[in-house]
Order: C-alpha cells, then sequence, then structure tokens
C-alpha cells in the first residue's frame, strides 16, 4: 500500500476548504521532551500547493513583534489538529508572494462578499 491510498483512506474532517488570501487559525501539534502541545498559529494563506496528492500543503504567513514569520504545513498531517477559518479573502492570485514585500495597510486584504455582505465561515460544534 503507498502513501496515496493510506491520504485517500484517513481524510482529515477537522481541514475546510480554504484558499489563499484567507485567514486561518492552524492548531498543530507539537512534541516537546515526553509531552505534545498544541500551539496555534495564526495568519494569511500564502498559498497552496500539491493539490490532493498526499505531499500537499500550505503556507501561512503572520506578522510577529514586526517580524514576518511564514510557516509550512502539510495538508495531511496528523499532526495538523484541526484549521478554522476566521475570514474569506477576496485575492487573484494563487500565490501570494507578493506580500512579503508589504506592510501596514498595504498588506490588507478584501474582504470576499457574497449578495454585497460579507461571506462567513462555517462553524462546526464541536
Amino acid at each position: 500500500m503507498d502513501a496515496h491510498h493510506l491520504v485517500q483512506n484517513q481524510p482529515n474532517e477537522n481541514i475546510p476548504d480554504f484558499g489563499p488570501g484567507d485567514t486561518v487559525k492552524v492548531n498543530y501539534r507539537v512534541k516537546e521532551g515526553e509531552r505534545t502541545r498544541v500551539q496555534p498559529f495564526q495568519g494569511i494563506v500564502l498559498l497552496k500547493s500539491g493539490g490532493k496528492s498526499p505531499s500537499a500543503s500550505f503556507t501561512v504567513r503572520r506578522i510577529a513583534q514586526g517580524i514576518g514569520i511564514e510557516r509550512k504545513f502539510p495538508l495531511y498531517s496528523p499532526n495538523v489538529e484541526s484549521v478554522d477559518v476566521l475570514r474569506y479573502g477576496k485575492v487573484r492570485r494563487a500565490r501570494l508572494y507578493y506580500f512579503r514585500e508589504r506592510s501596514g495597510r498595504a498588506a490588507r486584504i478584501k474582504e470576499r462578499m457574497v449578495n454585497g455582505r460579507p461571506l462567513r465561515p462555517q462553524v462546526k460544534n464541536r
């Protein structure tokens, strides 16, 4: 059995549909010594790559203490506990590398609208 069949047999229902420009909160399981904890990472999705392959991943960027931090997460990793979409952004590109040079007001993304109202993510009861 190859990795492609393993991913198809074990989809992660805690990962909703999201794309570049969306603001997400990724809860990632981190092992420190003998204990594990969940570390949240909130930011804007710069890109998704790999499609539906087992090696698919996405990159999230945030600004912490004035410094830009980018983190790449494997989409189908068991360490990704959940991905919460906080806001849907309206962008025209699939890869938002130009965001690395922007700061402040220039780094804003408009919210995706439907019938004149902002598109809100569906919240699951846990």
